[in-house]
This record gives C-alpha cells, structure tokens and sequence, in this order.
C-alpha cells in the first residue's frame, strides 16, 4: 500500500492550510508553478552535490504540490485543467529531480554500473508507473494509485536518502552512494509499480467486457 492511500484522510489538516492561502492574491495554478520551480531548484542543488539544499527544495515542491489541489477545491475552481497541469508539472519535477541526482553521479560515483545507466533504469520506472496510473483513466477507468511506489513515498525516500547523504556523502555499497541506491530503488519498485498498474487496469477491463 503506497503513501498515497492515506491523501483522503488527511483532508482535514488541508482544509485550514488552504484556508490561509486562500487569503492571499495566488491562484492554484500559479502555486502548481512555483512548485515546478522549486523541483527545478532541487535538481540543481542534487547536480552541484548539495544534497541538504535539494531536499529542502523537495519538501517545498511536495507541499505546493498537495496545496494546489486543495486550494482549487476549496476555493470551487478545480477543474480538468488545473488536474492536467499538475500532472504534467509533476513529470517534469521527476525529470527534474532525477536528471540532477544523475548528473552528479556521472560526476562522482565509482560504481561498476554507469551512473547514466542507473538513472536511465530509474527514471524509466518513475515515468512508467505514472503512466500506467493516468492510462487506466484514459480507457474509461478511475485513476489508478496502486502498487507499491507511488509519487508521494518517492518523495518521502528521497527526503530520507538526500539527508543520509548529506550526513555521508560517500560510497554506501559497490561505489554507491546514498542517493545511488535511491534511484536503484526509484528503478525496481518503479517498473513493479508499473506492472501491478497494469494489471490491475486490465483486470478492471476484461471484468467489463464480461458484463
């Protein structure tokens, strides 16, 4: 069960923040920018081995990204096209991210397996997953968020990987830092995550065609 699952029940800690945000002169969409912005800063920080300086970039891009949403929910002008923004932006924010870790692993690592390797697998099972999830609802399905990586506990892994890399910014294991075996994880978990979407996708549709 990914982080995810859990985003209905925390709409009342959501509800008061958009509240507040409510009250100043910026759109959700104009939030869901800023918040591009910022995982651009976070993968600039990754690039330049400022590990610290990147995850507090993502916590800020994790936070406008959930405030977005429930701020054009309680202001009652959520639509399709602020929904379709924020899912581009958040692909971009993966790229963004991922792209940054990358270039300073082509930089620094001494693993055996090619850093741009590495994040090729990662960022392949980052995009696939979510693919897989909006695909479901462009076949007449709900939005899938199944399976076992998610957007938001790829954010929680990197918050906790980008601080055990700022605490020990060198190699862990087979000349892989911290932040290496994340986006070994990010590759794994993503491409699984991607499968069970799939599947459950298809499962979804064969049970129709049956009725």
């Amino acid at each position: 069960m990914s982080i995810e699952s859990f985003r209905p029940k925390i709409q009342w800690f959501l509800t008061p923040i958009a509240r507040t945000f409510s009250k100043l002169p910026v759109t959700p969409n104009m939030w869901s920018v800023v918040s591009l912005v910022c995982a651009f800063v976070a993968g600039v920080f990754f690039a330049v081995g400022q590990p610290l300086l990147g995850v507090v970039f993502v916590l800020l891009n994790a936070f406008l990204d959930v405030l977005d949403g429930a701020l054009a929910r309680y202001i009652g002008i959520a639509s399709p096209i602020g929904d379709y923004l924020d899912h581009v932006f958040d692909r971009y924010a993966d790229v963004f991210i991922v792209t940054g870790i990358i270039i300073w692993g082509v930089q620094t690592w001494q693993a055996p397996v090619p850093a741009w390797l590495i994040g090729l697998f990662a960022i392949t099972g980052v995009l696939l997953s979510s693919y897989m999830g909006t695909q479901a609802q462009a076949v007449g399905l709900k939005r899938n968020y199944g399976g076992i990586l998610g957007r938001a506990d790829r954010l929680v892994l990197l918050m906790l990987f980008g601080v055990a890399e700022f605490i020990y910014p060198g190699p862990v294991i087979f000349g892989l830092p911290f932040l290496g075996w994340m986006l070994v994880i990010y590759g794994l978990l993503g491409h699984i995550t991607a499968i069970q979407r799939f599947v459950m996708s298809l499962k979804e549709l064969l049970a129709g065609k049956d009725t």
